[in-house]
């Protein structure tokens, strides 16, 4: 599944900045376009929209108990906990819980934005049929050290800021020297060697300048991009897609990320070796079966070429063997199975008192005994008998019928 990333501006509906990926992990490519001229988003298309750090606030709250993710008095709940630290109504909010967030309880992270502003660029993407399946924020609170991604250029630059010792979570602020007090910091008063700092080319030298260490290069798609590969979906409440549509899409992320996420590299690899030591295996057993079957090939024909010396060539030595045994037994004199004599002796061997045959036709290892008629029971009485002997029996016009068993 490719992924469509739409970067929402921060006023109302216009041009969208936007960056295509095959399989989340590289861009394709990326531009800027009004929504009705933005690339398509058909079948196998995942529209991903960002919503920039600007436009959310981050609140730490305590669930209580019952209440979570689809719980109908989510909303009523957060707005409530939030009362005290919300500025605007509500009504014109829009709350989000964070990944892994449940009804058991405890305390999570909760996004905040405006809910008319996310509505509208929501709407003017479903009129322009690149309706979005999953809403991930810029930035997101995180564990772990400083992470610093400085945007714009040197006349606007802006800071934002986001790690375990960031207060609220996330913070933008503007990138000035009156700023730089506000960052983490170690014993030297430095900014921390394990800090992440990423910047756009355009402000890279002036972050290199007042932050004093070098920085890593981060387009815009690019950071579109890694915000699309975190958990987080601000598609919630009132504004959460279909149950079948949340499957799909966390199917498709799931299989996007088997095949190309570097996280899942051991597995791939792994499955790979398993797939190659079954084929491994798989060829050896079949090589070991097929040796088993020439030595088995092998030692019946020379069980043929040493019982019968003069059968110099064979070509099939059951059928051989077979032949050779026959003319065995017609130079001695002996009866065989497929004889008038025996097969009499076998039919009279079953003792069954209902077979009094009116005629008696034999031909080519074949006994038909005119006039018998047996019911099925009976008949399969009979065949039971039989069998030990090498014969079967079945029913013919106007009679019995019976021949050995491997008899076509």
């Amino acid at each position: 599944m490719s992924l469509l990333l739409l970067m929402l501006p921060p006023g109302p509906p216009g041009h969208y900045g936007h960056a295509i990926s095959h399989d989340g992990q590289t861009l394709a490519s990326h531009g800027s376009a009004a929504a009705a001229l933005l690339p398509p988003a058909g079948r196998g298309v995942e529209v991903v929209a960002v919503v920039p750090a600007t436009q959310l606030s981050w609140q730490r709250v305590a669930l209580p108990k019952g209440i979570g993710p689809g719980s109908p008095r989510l909303r009523a709940t957060l707005a409530g906990l939030l009362e005290d630290k919300l500025l605007d109504d509500a009504d014109q909010l829009h709350f989000a819980l964070a990944p892994g967030a449940s009804s058991a309880g405890g305390e999570c992270w909760v996004a905040v934005c405006s809910r008319p502003w996310l509505q509208a660029h929501l709407h003017a993407l479903d009129a322009a049929q690149r309706p979005v399946s999953r809403i991930v924020p810029e930035l997101a609170p995180q564990e772990g050290p400083p992470y610093l991604v400085i945007t714009g250029n040197d006349e606007q630059a802006q800071l934002l800021l986001a790690g375990e010792a960031i207060h609220g979570g996330v913070q933008a602020l503007p990138l000035a020297p009156a700023t730089l007090g506000l960052l983490p910091h170690d014993d030297t008063g430095a900014l921390p060697e394990s800090a992440t700092v990423l910047a756009e080319p355009a402000a890279a030298a002036l972050a290199e300048r007042l932050l004093q260490r070098p920085v890593a290069l981060q387009t815009p798609p690019e950071r579109a991009l890694a915000a699309s590969r975190r958990a987080w979906d601000l598609a919630q409440l009132d504004l959460a897609r279909s149950s079948r549509a949340r499957t799909a899409k966390r199917l498709g992320t799931l299989w996007r990320d088997l095949l190309h996420a570097p996280a899942w590299r051991p597995a791939r690899w792994g499955l790979a070796l398993l797939a190659l030591a079954h084929l491994v295996g798989l060829n050896v057993w079949a090589w070991q079966e097929r040796a088993d079957l020439r030595a088995r090939r092998a030692q019946v024909q020379s069980v043929l070429t040493d019982t019968f010396p003069h059968v110099k060539v064979v070509v099939d030595a059951p059928v051989q063997m077979a032949r050779e045994v026959a003319l065995l037994r017609q130079a001695a004199g002996a009866p065989s199975a497929r004889d008038l004599e025996p097969m009499l002796a076998a039919l009279g061997a079953t003792g069954s008192h209902a077979i009094a045959p009116t005629a008696i036709e034999y031909e080519a290892g074949t006994l038909h005994a005119k006039g018998v008629e047996l019911d099925a029971g009976a008949l399969t009485e009979l065949g039971a008998r039989l069998r030990p002997l090498g014969y079967r029996a079945e029913t013919a016009e106007g009679g019995l019928r019976l021949r050995l068993e491997d008899t076509p």
